[in-house]
């Protein structure tokens, strides 16, 4: 599930951008440009045709620079609906960014990956944060990660159902991809837990997207990954255990 080691490798500046210089601050955007985040610099908006949503680039969130790229050719036949289970649902588009700054830190510091695993995630604040991009391999389904769009809803949604907004705006995002040609037009919709043992993205959103178009299920030589059931790829809250009531200390004799 996690990334290969690429020839094209990123490196950020260790200043906070503060107190960068301005001839720092330029090298560093050609830097985010020639790993391919080119694209995804500036905000824009979901249009040509398409209902509109608003598209966030990862210097809005605060992203840093992924260690290195690898890109796939060519439209992705598949995308991939995930839930974050934590960080948990966000409703305003600070606590969002935070979210994404918080999955790159366990994506990347802890897990050793490239970036962020997803190649978009989806606030409550109904925002779309650019994460990997499009045509960038992920690490975020084993087997799919160059020839899928992932799309991680981040919140708990077993047995919540994500608000209209947050649909909504997955829904966009994948017409913009085929829009644009980063889709294929006769793509293949699946939850996480399709493609491996996994919770992921919980009951609730998976019987959502069951009745999106496009929705897909895989045959036996297509279907999941053998691997340890997983919620997500994010630390759970730990059960407490419940406490156990002492026995009584045997009579004396």
């Amino acid at each position: 599930m996690g990334d290969k080691a690429s020839g094209s490798v990123c490196s950020s500046s260790t200043k906070p951008p503060e107190i960068l210089t301005d001839s720092e601050h330029f090298e560093q955007q050609q830097l985010a440009t020639s790993c391919g985040y080119s694209q995804h610099m500036h905000p824009a908006n979901l249009g040509d045709g398409v209902d509109t949503a608003r598209l966030l680039s990862r210097s809005d969130w605060g992203a840093r620079l992924p260690k290195s790229v690898e890109h796939f050719e060519g439209p992705a036949p598949y995308v991939i609906i995930h839930h974050s289970y934590m960080p948990a649902a966000c409703f305003n588009t600070p606590d969002c960014m935070k979210s994404m700054r918080d999955m790159q830190d366990f994506h990347q510091l802890k897990r050793g990956w490239n970036d962020i695993g997803y190649s978009f995630g989806i606030g409550g604040d109904g925002m779309i944060y650019t994460g990997r991009g499009f045509n960038v391999i992920g690490a975020h389904a084993p087997k799919y990660n160059d020839k899928s769009v992932g799309i991680v809803l981040i919140g708990d949604w077993r047995t919540e159902l994500p608000p209209k907004q947050m649909l909504d705006a997955a829904k966009n995002l994948i017409a913009f991809g085929v829009f644009k040609g980063y889709i294929d037009p006769a793509y293949k919709l699946l939850g996480h837990k399709q493609v491996r043992d996994t919770e992921c993205p919980g009951g609730r959103l998976f019987a959502e997207i069951s009745g999106w178009p496009h929705f897909t299920q895989l045959n036996a030589t297509e279907g999941s990954t053998p691997a340890p059931v997983e919620p997500h790829a994010h630390p759970q809250a730990v059960p407490q255990s419940t406490p156990q009531t002492p026995l009584p200390a045997a009579p004396k004799v």
